[in-house]
């Protein structure tokens, strides 16, 4: 097996907690209702839309149109998002914190992010300032698991896939760089993400 000398991290779900709940517990008192909204109003699809570059606005002005009485609870989407952070992975990024102490591994990340909100965690994370680059779907309007955001990652970094590591909570995507010649990691509540670094020769 190749060395592997590059981990490339996703970020939400990995290094960074973030819930649209953590909002919509103030915005809503009631559980039901906090689940419908999420479920039926500005649901996961909805919001992978903005991920894949669609603006805030665009997204608001369709939900509000389709459901007016839920017009401020929409807006709080975007104006109240940082409110969905719910803060560091503390474990994992203690795990990035060691790694990038050490000089012969390079640090990237590929993130499914709306290009609108993506500055925000920026601001708020220092360790996002690790990777040497970071691929924002929304930004350049591609998705995992699709093909060409991992292949946007690789050829704009000069990165041979047999000499990384791509760590993921969604398996599908996890898979989709392992499509393009990459181990991966999928990460979940039984993960140890230290041992299985170790297991690919990277020591934490």
């Amino acid at each position: 097996m190749a060395k592997i000398h590059t981990v490339i991290f996703d970020l939400g779900g990995v290094l960074i907690d973030w819930n649209p709940k953590y909002l919509y517990s103030k915005v809503f008192s009631d559980e039901k209702e906090i689940d419908f909204f999420l479920k039926e109003i500005c649901h996961s699809e909805w919001n992978r839309a903005q991920d894949g570059g669609r603006s805030f606005a665009d997204a608001s002005h369709e939900r509000i149109t389709a459901y007016p009485k839920y017009e401020q609870a929409i807006r709080c989407y975007f104006d109240r998002w940082e409110e969905m952070l719910g803060g560091a992975i503390e474990e994992n990024v203690e795990i990035l914190c060691q790694l990038h102490q050490q000089k012969n591994v390079d640090l990237y990340a590929i993130t499914n992010w709306s290009h609108e909100t993506f500055p925000i965690a920026l601001n708020k994370y220092d360790f996002l300032h690790y990777f040497k680059d970071i691929v924002v779907s929304g930004t350049e309007k591609l998705l995992k698991p699709e093909e060409a955001i991992y292949r946007l990652l690789l050829k704009r970094n000069s990165l041979t896939p047999e000499h990384c590591v791509f760590i993921d909570d969604v398996l599908e995507n996890v898979e989709g760089a392992q499509n393009m010649g990459m181990s991966g990691i999928h990460l979940s509540a039984e993960t140890d993400l230290a041992a299985e670094l170790k297991k690919l020769g990277i020591a934490v």
